[in-house]
């Protein structure tokens, strides 16, 4: 896996279940230029990236792994270009998601670099436990077939199952590496709209700069942490009223850094959780039984050609309606 690719979100380890007694398959690969001085256990997530990097390194400790044909059994060991490579596979619940399924996608903006899409709320964008098919990943595979080759069919980042909007997909390894960075250098713009619960209070642009990290109560949660007494990492969203009406406001945010759930942890932790999130203390309304964020402009500039690159999108209709409802508008 490339450095920092989903760093926002960690992957479970899906392989720990895997049948001891399944059937293996051995494959031989050399190693490509790009992977040249790399640890082995990086090399190798890039070259077979329908296997976790974690899973890889359970490989190579168990002497899974052979290097030019003598065994290795340490992931640190560097790789040369040229390296031939003997890896000992067995079928996971993981890789065997790594399939294509066609499926209709909202794509705003497509080159043969990169696509734009319009994710629409319930689709899952990865394979993961609970849901090992009918995500985003493999209609990008069953769409486009040179997106096996790049780590992740090209996703960069993501949003959350029931979060719809923009979202940006690599199609090229050279478009991959430099919209990952971009992310990291904070460069790629991202806004979102949320219906969120409570009437606003106060000034009507606020900054929540609230380090955050797993729930230390609750492992399969984040919440706003003390860096001093948990792990977690520093987090910063811009909130800007748009209307509060009532009981309910709505708002934009723009995120300065991606942790997972980053948007709904801090809206909750100033007293405004989002409609219908029940995960962090929202609950259902105006019909909405789903999270109420959406992902609305997405700003940056073009992995290759340096064009300044803008796109945004409409509340879709169920956040729309709700909203009306609620006697909220958004123009």
């Amino acid at each position: 896996m490339l450095p920092g690719v989903l760093a926002d979100e960690v992957l479970e380890d899906a392989e720990a279940g895997a049948e001891d007694s399944a059937e293996g398959e051995w494959r031989q690969v050399s190693v490509p230029a790009a992977s040249h001085g790399e640890r082995l256990d990086r090399a190798l997530a890039g070259i077979v990236p329908e296997f976790s990097r974690s899973y890889l390194q359970q490989l190579i400790a168990a002497a899974a792994v052979e290097l030019n044909g003598l065994a290795l059994t340490k992931a640190s060991a560097k790789v040369k270009a040229g390296d031939v490579l003997r890896i000992e596979l067995k079928p996971t619940p993981q890789s065997q998601a790594f399939k294509p399924e066609v499926m209709a996608l909202d794509v705003v903006f497509e080159d043969e670099y990169l696509l734009v899409i319009n994710k629409p709320a319930g689709l899952v964008v990865h394979p993961a436990p609970g849901n090992w098919s009918g995500t985003l990943l493999n209609g990008l595979l069953a769409r486009d077939p040179q997106a096996a080759l790049l780590p992740r069919a090209g996703i960069v980042h993501r949003l959350d199952k029931d979060t719809s909007g923009l979202m940006v997909v690599a199609r090229k390894r050279q478009a991959m590496d430099s919209l990952v960075s971009m992310i990291a250098e904070r460069s790629v713009h991202r806004e979102y709209l949320a219906l969120a619960h409570g009437a606003w209070q106060g000034p009507a642009k606020r900054q929540v700069d609230a380090p955050m990290g797993r729930d230390p109560r609750n492992r399969l949660r984040m919440a706003v942490v003390d860096l001093e007494k948990n792990a977690g990492k520093t987090a910063s969203t811009g909130i800007a009223l748009l209307q509060s009406e009532g009981a309910f406001c709505l708002v934009k945010c723009k995120l300065q850094t991606g942790r997972t759930h980053q948007i709904r942890v801090h809206m909750a932790s100033i007293g405004h959780p989002l409609v219908a999130d029940e995960v962090y203390g929202g609950k259902p309304a105006a019909g909405l039984d789903r999270q109420a964020l959406h992902a609305c402009r997405l700003a940056f500039a073009h992995p290759a050609t340096g064009q300044p690159l803008e796109f945004k999108s409409p509340l879709p209709a169920d956040l729309a309606a709700a909203a009306a409802s609620l006697g909220l508008r958004y123009n």
